[in-house]
This record gives C-alpha cells, sequence and structure tokens, in this order.
C-alpha cells in the first residue's frame, strides 16, 4: 500500500506552540487585563461578513480590498468575505444589532483576521489582531483614553522600550478638503516624475503618496504642503486637546506631520507606535478617528475611534514569560492505585492547586520525571495510602486522604515562601551563609 502524503501547512498560516504560544498567551492575557481597567466590553463579531462591509468601509480603491480580501460566493450565491480587521465588522453590528441605544460604547475584542499577501517576518495571511474601538464619542478624551490603554498595554508587556507614539492630525472634513486639494495640485504638477503606484493613488487616494516608500516619489512627497496650513480653528483645537490630554496623562509622543489614512471617513487623529525592533515593518499598533465609517454603512453620521494591533508582532517583542509553576505530581504506585490518583488529582485541581499527571512508565520513571519537572510536591498514591514528598528537601510524609486538599495546600504556600526566600508562617528572610554562625 503506497505512503499516505500528509499535507504541509497552507503558506502564510502558522501552528503556535511552546515559547512562542506563552508569548502569544501572555499579549492576550495582558490585553484582557489592560481593557478591563479601562471599562471596555468584550466583544465577539462573525468571522466571515457580506463583502460590501469590507468594500464600503474600507475602500475599494485599498490595497486590502483589491488585492488581499479571502472572498468567495457561499452555496446561496452571496459573495462572503473573511474578516481582514475588526472595525468595519463592529460597526455593521453597531447599526444592525441596535447598539446605538449603548453610545459612547467602549468595546475590545481580539482573533483571527486574514489578507492575502506576502509573507514576510510577522505578517502572516492567516495572523492575530487585538483591536479597541470608542464609538459615539466625538469628544478628544476619547482619542486620550484609547491611547493611554494603549501606552500602559505596552508598559505592561515590557515592551515600551523603544517604541514611540507617532501623532498627527488629519483635521475635520474642511481641513481635509482644503488639503486634499492642495496635494492633489501639488501631485499633478510632478506627475510625470511619480512611481505606478502614486499615479494610481493620485487619482482616488492621493494623501497615500505621503507615505510611499519607492524612492522615485520621496523627494516629491517630502516638498508636499503640509496640513497646519489649511487647518481650520475647530480642528486645530481639538488637536491641542488630544496632546494636552496624552500630556497630562503622562503618554509621551511625538508629532509626524506625514502620517495619514487614505480614506474620507477619516478625521483628526491619526496615529501609529512604531518600533525599529522589527525591521522594515515596524509599526506594532496603530489606529485613528473615523467620524465617516458609520455613514458609509448607511447609518446616521456617528463618532468612532480605534486602534489594531497584530498580536504576533507584540510577541515577538516579548520576552518568553515563565511558565506556571506546577505545585504537585501525582504518581501512582501500581494499576490497583490509578483511579484513587485521578480521585487525588481531581480534588487537587478544583482547589486551584497546579497537578500534573503522568500517563505511562513504570513507578522508577514517573518519579524521575517528577525530578525533572520542577514540581514543588510530588504525591505517591497507594491502593491504600498516600505519601507527599517535598522535591526541595527530600522529606516524605504519609498523609490522611481527607486531609488531602488542606494539607498540600499549606505546603503550597510553604514551599512557594521557601522559593522567594521567607517562610510565609515565620514572616522572615532567609539569613546568608556567612550569617550563620
Amino acid at each position: 500500500m503506497a505512503r499516505i502524503q500528509t499535507p504541509n501547512r497552507v503558506r502564510g498560516t502558522q501552528d503556535i506552540f511552546g515559547a512562542d504560544e506563552r508569548r502569544f498567551a501572555r499579549v492576550l492575557e495582558i490585553f484582557d487585563r489592560v481593557r478591563k481597567l479601562y471599562c471596555f466590553q468584550r466583544v465577539e463579531i462573525p468571522m466571515f461578513e457580506a463583502t460590501e462591509v469590507f468594500a464600503r468601509s474600507i475602500g475599494e480603491t485599498t490595497d486590502v480590498v483589491s488585492k488581499e480580501m479571502y472572498t468567495f460566493p457561499d452555496r446561496g450565491g452571496d459573495s462572503l468575505t473573511l474578516r481582514p480587521e475588526f472595525t468595519a465588522g463592529i460597526a455593521r453590528a453597531f447599526l444592525t444589532e441596535g447598539w446605538q441605544q449603548y453610545a459612547p460604547l467602549k468595546l475590545a475584542t481580539s482573533g483571527a483576521v486574514f489578507r492575502y499577501e506576502r509573507p514576510q517576518k510577522g505578517r502572516y495571511r492567516q495572523f492575530h489582531q487585538i483591536d479597541a474601538e470608542v464609538i459615539g464619542a466625538p469628544e478628544p478624551a476619547a482619542d486620550v483614553e484609547l491611547l493611554t490603554l494603549a501606552d500602559q498595554l505596552l508598559h505592561e508587556l515590557g515592551i515600551a522600550e523603544g517604541v514611540t507614539l507617532q501623532l498627527n492630525t488629519l483635521g475635520d472634513a474642511e481641513t481635509r478638503d482644503a488639503w486634499r486639494a492642495a496635494l492633489v495640485a501639488h501631485f499633478e504638477a510632478h506627475r510625470g516624475d511619480l512611481s505606478e503606484d502614486s499615479l494610481a493613488r493620485l487619482d482616488k487616494n492621493p494623501l497615500r503618496i505621503l507615505d510611499s516608500k519607492d524612492p522615485r516619489d520621496r523627494p516629491i512627497a517630502d516638498a508636499a504642503p503640509g496640513i497646519d496650513a489649511y487647518m481650520s480653528a475647530e480642528a486645530g483645537a481639538f488637536f491641542e486637546a488630544v496632546t494636552r490630554g496624552l500630556d497630562a496623562a503622562g503618554v509621551a509622543w511625538t508629532r509626524n506631520a506625514r502620517l495619514v489614512r487614505g480614506l474620507d471617513y477619516y478625521r483628526h487623529t491619526a496615529f501609529e507606535f512604531v518600533t525599529d525592533r522589527l525591521g522594515a515593518q515596524g509599526t506594532v499598533l496603530a489606529g485613528g478617528r473615523y467620524d465617516g465609517l458609520i455613514e458609509s454603512l448607511g447609518g446616521p453620521a456617528t463618532a468612532g475611534v480605534g486602534w489594531a494591533a497584530g498580536v504576533e508582532r507584540l510577541a515577538m517583542l516579548c520576552e518568553e514569560p515563565v511558565s506556571p509553576d506546577t505545585h504537585i505530581v501525582i504518581i501512582p504506585a501500581n494499576a490497583d492505585a490509578e483511579s484513587l490518583a485521578m480521585s487525588a488529582s481531581a480534588e487537587l485541581r478544583r482547589r486551584g492547586i497546579v497537578t500534573q499527571t503522568n500517563f505511562r512508565g513504570n513507578l522508577k520513571k514517573r518519579m524521575q520525571r517528577a525530578d525533572e519537572s520542577g514540581a514543588l510536591l510530588a504525591l505517591l498514591v497507594f491502593p491504600d495510602s498516600m505519601v507527599l514528598k517535598t522535591m526541595r528537601t527530600g522529606n516524605q510524609e504519609p498523609i490522611d486522604r481527607q486531609d488531602l486538599a488542606t494539607t498540600v495546600g499549606v505546603k503550597v504556600m510553604e514551599e512557594n515562601g521557601a522559593k522567594q526566600g521567607f517562610l510565609p508562617e515565620r514572616g522572615f528572610a532567609f539569613p546568608d551563609d556567612e550569617d550563620v554562625e
């Protein structure tokens, strides 16, 4: 019989395990803790939507819509798309589920997103994002709170050093329209020197020329007029309120007057947290204010601001977290003790004690694995008795089955205290060797 060929992992996807998974999980754990500090509600939305949700909200002229979306007809003939980001789906849910009654809404989510792009370091076709949004709050304080949340997240992940918050304003509609007209006039005067990509953007998305990486475009983009010359008094006051709020919250920032968002529904604040530790793709978290998005989906004028960050990219910057300590290893002495060992394991776990069981091997091998595991304790289970071993000292003592959880719980506290240099029940530090007579 011919050997069956195992299918390979699909290009641009990943299997996350071991140290990578521990860093990945740490990002999600800390994000969940920090968003609770800011009273952001968790929300879950579908992994696929009607294609028009993304075509309207992201813009049909963008690379994401025109080149990168996973779009397919379902059996009923409807065009569906795997979500390439979260904001559009959250905006759709805000309208279709009647969440307007709860505005302003502070929402957070995380999960897989999908884009067909060239895989590279930290960038996949199926990847994962964390996302935070405030919908229905036109006040600059909403921008400040979102940015403060992001800043605290990066600090609690231990990756804030070397990460810079770059901030800009896109102004209000009046400001943006005037600036856009000036940019079009500037780029039209240099049409013959622009790259092909920028020529395509000139007609559809001219602001995107400002962040072109093509060497042919850089001198032209650098010489383009800035937004400040076209800023309305209202837009200037909004940006000043945001920067003043960030200063008050202790969030460091720097102005990047060339930071833009191409689509017309973006207003006021645009921002990116960037680093040089990830190569050319240095953005670790980005977002902005999208006051026109809800309208593009058929809703009333509704303010919105949000950000997203790639979990994989954040995880690449994190130290590998220490694995949680195994409190105790349960070792049945023989087959007759298996049921009692299972009962003991279940009881200890229900009491919050981290318990490891080994599924195979003779008694000697199981004890060896317990020694190698770094566990604080080992419980040797016989059909009619139990013996508790303290791994640090090697001491062994019989224990009563009825007192199992209480005895083990006390021992775990003692051994954790010993690891940290003190005995909890006595409350003093171990002396250094040279202090002992």
